[in-house]
């Protein structure tokens, strides 16, 4: 009797990596309900391709730079990549892109991305330090279906932590990160089953 497949799935980033890492260590669990097949970046030299290739991942950039202010032309040649490898769901991992309609709907219900908020509480940049300014006592991570408005999709999964009496922007958003690490392989592993099976 054969394993059942994996859903393949496609991590994009723009930095240095380490929510991809967090999903793609996941997904070496033989139980795991996906794989990642593909990380792409908008940066050439992101710090996270290096970290795919070393986790044994095909990595690829497809730099926006080369395609000037024509965004949608640029998400073609990035859709074009995720059809090479037969992608069927994309987890966006701090890719710092507003997106167009058109890569939306290609991917619609097929898209999810972390953001380092409660959401609807500041979608956007700046999370940490709007959310100490605020004097808000917790702060925390939101996984979302990718919808046209930004950071408007159907919540999908949140984890919180405490904001800390001194805590700076940079203190708080390490503990947020290490909440995303936790949750995201969870609530994607959650996802895939429920949309993929």
């Amino acid at each position: 009797m054969t394993a059942p497949s994996k859903t393949r799935v496609a991590v994009l980033i723009s930095g240095s990596g380490t929510n991809m890492v967090s999903l793609a260590k996941a997904a070496q669990a033989a139980d795991c309900p996906y794989e990642v097949v593909l990380v792409l970046s908008n940066i050439e030299d992101a710090a996270g391709l290096q970290k795919a290739c070393d986790l044994g991942i095909e990595a690829v950039s497809v730099p926006h730079r080369a395609f000037g202010k024509d965004r949608e032309a640029h998400e073609k040649a990035v859709h074009a990549e995720l059809q090479k490898r037969d992608v069927q769901v994309v987890a966006l991992a701090g890719y710092m892109r507003i997106l167009t309609p058109w890569l939306v709907r290609e991917w619609e219900g097929r898209m999810v991305n972390i953001h380092p908020s409660l959401l609807p509480l500041y979608p956007g940049l700046d999370t940490h330090a709007r959310a100490i300014a605020a004097g808000d006592t917790e702060a925390g991570c939101t996984i979302h279906i990718v919808t046209e408005g930004m950071d408007e999709g159907p919540i999908i999964g949140q984890a919180r932590v405490p904001v800390m009496q001194g805590d700076t922007p940079d203190m708080l958003a390490e503990r947020v990160k290490e909440a995303e690490h936790r949750l995201y392989p969870q609530i994607l592993s959650n996802f895939v089953i429920q949309s993929c099976n």
